[in-house]
């Protein structure tokens, strides 16, 4: 078996390239060996667990105690999306925790529908395991932080409201020391800050696209009620400001009232990768904390990682081509190797009109049915939507993109037969030139087939995992490793997604494959008709906040940031699709082999609200 796989040399080279990426990533991660990362799963309330990446220094030990912070992510956002912080804190010299909020990535759900407001997203309760256990010697536990992003920012100033209203109490100082809130002000109101007790740094998108829901309407935090009431907060009457000057501290360190705000010129999504927004972080927990790293600000390795985690994600992609070919050199399969149907005839001039408005056509109706379908999906998938645990498609986000998928694969079937019979059979275009003719032992064959492929590309990053600690990421774009639960969602959604694959993967060989016409050509317009509709949704959203300064679909902001991570997905498919349907001849492994390995990304990377174990 090795020697037949070595037989295939460019298998060989994208495994190697995964490896030694991800090993070089790892390096950076640990600062080349100067930081343990490690995880653990810490048990907490209710039966629920949460998963946990533990960065600690070499340097911090029981005589030389160093700050703890912990990293929270926000909605559809796991421990790794945030590995830039903690990477860069604890190449400083502090001990991170990043974890997974409660029903996403690792961590279980949660008995209570607000995990962010009510429990910090699980960070309560580590912040009070690592300060009752002797084992955490090497941290300084009257040096406590918390950061997060958008929701997780919303937990970050819940934990200071929450300790702070334990202190008052006890009369102690807070267990959080300070924290830090990125992209999220809703949370700024007397209510929560008054029992606030912690230093609190603020940093809000001047371009965020939830603005709408501030009470100015826009980002800009100069005079926005919500920085203005954090600042106050820490005034009697006669003090309170009127204009908040961003990049200034207020207040008192030793009091724990320090107060600043920084206002990025950066989209939402994108903050957390943003340079200068990642430098207010640092110098804000170098401020709190009185820790002099010798580390400038700017001085920042991250992006390093991300370059090593686009060049892993990118070939473990492409590696899925040479592991299928490598299957279908072996005897069993080797049957599924047909000779490719001939391609379709030029277009007439009839037939170039008639091509291309059922193309646009086609991304017409993927665009104007994606809000429509987000919709729906709240009124179908009522426990999702609710936070609810459920076995009954127990992903809220991911259902509205399923139901997409589910109608826009109709709508393309449609749209094929439809344009075969009204026209195609008229111009001696046959069912010879889809490829769809197969035997029952074929398909079972085929099923087979992209199982062992969806296995083998989950092997390498299992392996790659444990080895390095590493999975294939880009900022929030990522493939990471999942709990066996994880398969039995993957069986849930997997028939009604397959349906948009399988008519994705027969109008891209059964009706964009044209004689004469080059194959780098015919494999972009698939992508493009593929993507197309869901690019339009992004433009218009833009346009408008650029032109408003409000997006234009306010209640479905956050399905529409989802975009950013499935349009590319959707863009490649087709290419898939035509090199799967080069190998055998057919349509079907393309669609099985992409529906398995690309649903199940889909799935691993957002909220499940599957119900808890009960033991």
């Amino acid at each position: 078996m090795i020697k037949k796989i070595l037989e295939h040399k460019f298998l060989v080279i994208c495994l190697f390239v995964i490896l030694i990426s991800n090993f070089f990533g790892s390096l950076v991660q640990s600062s080349k060996g100067k930081v343990e990362v490690t995880s653990f799963t810490l048990p907490t309330q209710n039966n629920q667990s949460l998963a946990v990446d533990f960065f600690k220094p070499i340097s911090a030990t029981e005589e030389n105690k160093a700050p703890f912070i912990v990293v929270i992510p926000g909605f559809q956002r796991s421990k790794e999306a945030l590995s830039n912080i903690a990477i860069e804190l604890s190449r400083r010299g502090f001990v991170v925790a990043s974890i997974d909020p409660y029903a996403q990535g690792l961590s279980s759900s949660s008995m209570s529908k607000r995990s962010a407001t009510t429990e910090g997203y699980g960070m309560f309760a580590l912040v009070e395991h690592v300060y009752q256990e002797e084992k955490y010697n090497f941290i300084d536990k009257n040096k406590i932080g918390a950061t997060g992003h958008s929701a997780g920012g919303n937990a970050a100033i819940r934990g200071a409201n929450y300790f702070g209203s334990k202190a008052i109490q006890s009369g102690s100082l807070s267990k959080l020391h300070s924290v830090y809130v990125s992209g999220y002000v809703l949370t700024m109101r007397d209510s929560v800050l008054k029992d606030v007790r912690s230093n609190v740094g603020m940093s809000y998108a001047l371009y965020d696209e939830g603005a709408y829901r501030n009470e100015l309407k826009n980002g800009d935090m100069r005079l926005a009620p919500e920085a203005l009431r954090l600042v106050n907060s820490i005034f009697n009457k006669e003090s309170k400001i009127k204009e908040v000057e961003i990049g200034h501290y207020y207040g008192d360190l030793d009091n724990r009232t320090l107060r600043i705000v920084h206002n990025e010129s950066v989209l939402h999504p994108f903050q957390p990768y943003n340079k200068i927004a990642t430098a207010n972080q640092i110098e804000y927990f170098e401020m709190v904390f009185n820790h002099d790293s010798k580390f400038d600000a700017m001085d920042q390795v991250w992006q390093w990682k991300e370059l090593f985690g686009l060049i892993s994600l990118v070939i473990a992609f492409i590696s899925i081509i040479p592991i299928a070919r490598f299957l279908l050199s072996l005897s069993f399969f080797s049957s599924l190797i047909k000779p490719i149907p001939p391609a379709l005839p030029k277009h007439s001039r009839n037939g170039k009109v008639i091509f291309w408005s059922l193309f646009f056509l086609g991304a017409s109706i993927a665009c104007f049915s994606y809000i429509p379908m987000s919709e729906l999906s709240k009124e179908l998938f009522v426990a999702a939507s609710s936070r609810e645990q459920t076995w009954f498609f127990p992903q809220r986000m991911n259902n509205a993109v399923m139901l997409w998928a589910f109608f826009n694969g109709i709508i393309g079937l449609l749209i094929f037969f439809g344009s075969y019979y009204f026209y195609g059979r008229h111009q001696d275009i046959t069912p010879n030139f889809w490829g769809t003719s197969i035997s029952h032992t074929e398909l079972l064959k085929t099923v087979l087939l992209s199982l062992c492929v969806f296995i083998s590309y989950y092997l390498v990053l299992f392996l790659s995992y444990y080895l390095f600690h590493i999975d294939y990421r880009f900022w929030f774009m990522g493939v990471r490793i999942f709990q066996p639960e994880m398969l039995l969602v993957l069986l849930i959604y997997i028939p009604f997604f397959f349906l948009f694959f399988f008519s994705n993967s027969l109008r891209v060989n059964g009706a964009m494959r044209i004689e004469g016409q080059p194959e780098w050509i015919s494999m972009l317009i698939g992508g493009i008709g593929n993507s197309l509709g869901l690019i339009l949704i992004i433009i218009i959203q833009y346009v408008s906040f650029a032109y408003t300064g409000t997006v234009y679909w306010t209640d479905g902001w956050l399905y529409i940031n989802l975009l950013f991570a499935v349009v590319p997905m959707m863009f490649i498919l087709p290419y898939f699709n035509r090199y799967f349907f080069r190998m055998t001849g057919r349509i079907y492994l393309g669609p099985m082999v992409t529906s398995l390995i690309f649903i199940m990304i889909l799935i691993t990377n957002t909220v499940c609200y599957l119900p808890l174990k009960q033991f």
